[in-house]
């Protein structure tokens, strides 16, 4: 177990820089990317940000887009008046890439916490925020993650489809969710791990295991849903009417 700093500030990258081919289905690319359309009135990257800007113990947040949106997005940030805790950077072509581009401009010391957030999970809590960072602090790395409902079945792939070869306990299985939180020498670690090897990995958390930390679960929500899909769009509005 890691000790807890007196003293340590928390910074957040949210990756944005994906084109959401998925919304758009039966054509070769949305009208707009998935980060841009409306939940509530409100663009879905609006809500990823106030709901850490309102988190007091947040210092600053990162949004890495495709470079012909960075203009657009610093747009939008002035004008939900953002500005003061956002700052907008150069994405890459991968999740892992725009991560490690918004790396390379945060100057953090060894044990502040690093948050990385789907931008398109923009009905998470601040309180899930909050623990998120406490349990980042407390084992050095954290994420998000849901409990299984269904029966987890282990396949294995066929030229005649999937063939199941294990049932998987669900008490063994979360589903993992966003944010993830790191202490920065830990991500660091094993983002240039990472680099080094030429790996490339799902999620941040799958390359911190590589590096062989041990990441700790907080408990997430059904809420807290990544909008992948137009039936994503539609269940977060139900959500969120009932926010309201």
């Amino acid at each position: 177990m890691l000790y807890t700093p007196v003293f340590m500030r928390v910074f957040v990258v949210l990756p944005a820089a994906g084109i959401g081919t998925r919304m758009a289905p039966g054509s070769a690319a949305p009208r707009s990317p998935k980060q841009f359309l409306s939940l509530g009135g409100t663009p879905i990257l609006v809500h990823s940000l106030r709901a850490f800007a309102a988190v007091p113990r947040v210092s600053a947040i990162y949004v890495a887009v495709r470079r012909a949106e960075m203009g657009r997005v610093t747009a939008l940030i002035a004008k939900h008046e953002l500005s003061s805790r956002v700052q907008v950077v150069e994405g890459g072509d991968s999740r892992q890439q725009s991560v490690s581009n918004a790396l390379k401009s945060i100057q953090a010391d060894e044990d502040d916490i690093l948050l990385v957030h789907d931008a398109v999970r923009p009905l998470i809590d601040p309180a899930t925020i909050e623990r998120t960072i406490d349990a980042a602090s407390k084992h050095g790395a954290a994420i998000v993650g849901l409990p299984a409902v269904d029966t987890i079945k282990q396949v294995a792939r066929t030229a005649d489809g999937a063939i199941i070869t294990a049932t998987i306990p669900r008490e063994y299985v979360v589903q993992a969710q966003t944010p993830q939180g790191f202490r920065w020498q830990v991500l660091k670690r094993a983002f240039a791990e990472a680099e080094a090897d030429g790996f490339v990995g799902t999620d941040e958390a799958s390359l911190v295991e590589r590096s062989g930390a041990e990441v700790a679960v907080v408990t997430g929500s059904p809420e807290n849903l990544k909008i992948t899909q137009p039936a994503d769009l539609e269940l977060a509005e139900f959500y969120l009417r009932h926010r309201s």
